[in-house]
């Protein structure tokens, strides 16, 4: 019996798992539709798809919020569009993929070695998935017949590699320490989102610092925000549209100096102080930026909700697509002190004298993900770039 089979058998999908699967789906559904409008656009695309391997394809962007939520953020609505974010979503498949079997590549058990020769095969298999569903695409007739097929075989596709690779995570999760692990936001969604399960005391300076890696565009969203009662946007970082990254305190701005939409891997820290709202910006363990008159003389206050990947208009929800986070985030932890450009870069580093958070520490067991974001295992300086 398949070894992947087999574990589906034994352990049923999870909660998160479902959802993941029915919201994929709904992608699929929505998108499918216009693919079968527009033959030769397709056909002219078989051979783009087919290097989606060693190409990054890019977000379909996002646009500022003007009337309503968006629970998509800009719907495809081109076979270009669609073929490039189902190439997306695969992709993003087959990187979990190459991780689990870099993980069992440094595991030497007779499992591990089981698990890689599973995880090889099914890397292999998603590419020629993916090449069969665009060829069969290709040569099928417009009508209703065939495309409701081919939907249903992109959309048990994506189920089936969903099913087995959150079943070989789960088998991973369990070998990994608490803090070697990342999040990841695949799509610009109003859903897709992790909740920090620790609020936020008062707080008459603070330190934010986190590992995270994006190429979306415009805009790589909101990495995190805070929200108490009364303001929602209490504390966030976000990258909106074509504006900078910023940074909100009690509703007050200020423009931070970060470059980090190139696709990979960037430390940075933002430090704060009540007094004069004295504030600076660190990128890969380097000061980028300071300022001041940053709501000063208003403590951050407490008995919030923190979410990581969405922009909170309300607590603990209101969120919009077009805000919400495209990329990678790792060890995201909070300080009740400004830390020194010291401490700061051993942890950009990662030195062993690379403090923890005192008020937030990045720990599996303290952040839950709901639809469709997921764990896997990360280790800074051994993965990035």
């Amino acid at each position: 019996m398949d070894m992947c089979a087999a574990t589906m058998q034994n352990s049923g999908p999870a909660e998160d798992l479902k959802t993941t699967v029915l919201q994929l789906r709904e992608t699929v559904l929505q998108q499918k539709e216009t693919i079968m409008n527009q033959k030769e656009t397709i056909r002219e695309l078989t051979a783009k798809l087919s290097r989606c391997e060693s190409q990054s394809i890019t977000d379909p962007g996002s646009r500022r919020k003007e009337t309503g939520k968006n629970t998509m953020g800009d719907v495809s609505r081109t076979p270009v569009d669609t073929l490039n974010q189902l190439g997306q979503t695969l992709q993003s498949l087959k990187q979990r993929l190459e991780n689990l079997e870099q993980f069992s590549r440094n595991n030497n058990s007779a499992q591990a070695n089981n698990l890689k020769d599973v995880l090889q095969n099914k890397i292999e298999d998603l590419e020629k998935q993916v090449l069969s569903r665009v060829n069969s695409l290709e040569e099928s007739k417009p009508g209703q017949k065939n495309e409701t097929e081919q939907r249903v075989k992109v959309d048990s596709t994506l189920t089936s590699l969903h099913h087995r690779i959150s079943d070989l995570e789960k088998g991973q999760k369990e070998n990994r320490p608490a803090d070697k692990f990342q999040l990841t936001f695949l799509l610009r969604t109003n859903y897709m989102y992790a909740k920090v399960k620790k609020s936020l005391p008062e707080m008459y300076s603070f330190t934010v610092c986190m590992w995270i890696k994006s190429s979306a565009s415009p805009g790589l969203g909101t990495p995190f925000s805070y929200a108490v009662p009364g303001q929602a946007n209490e504390l966030v970082l976000i990258e909106w549209g074509d504006n900078p990254m910023e940074i909100l305190i009690n509703d007050k701005v200020a423009k931070l100096p970060f470059v980090v939409k190139d696709g990979k891997w960037h430390h940075i820290c933002i430090t704060w102080t009540t007094r004069d709202g004295v504030w600076e910006a660190f990128q890969d363990g380097v000061l980028r930026g300071n300022g001041e008159n940053l709501a000063p003389y208003h403590p951050i206050k407490p008995q919030g909700v923190l979410v990581l990947g969405q922009e909170q208009d309300t607590l603990g929800g209101g969120f919009d697509a077009t805000q919400a986070f495209v990329g990678e985030l790792a060890n995201f932890n909070i300080w009740d002190r400004k830390l020194s450009s010291g401490e700061i870069y051993n942890l950009a580093t990662c030195n062993s004298k690379a403090l923890m958070g005192n008020v937030i520490s990045w720990a599996e067991s303290n952040v839950d993900v709901y639809g469709g974001a997921t764990k896997w295992t990360f280790e800074a300086c051994r993965q990035i770039n």
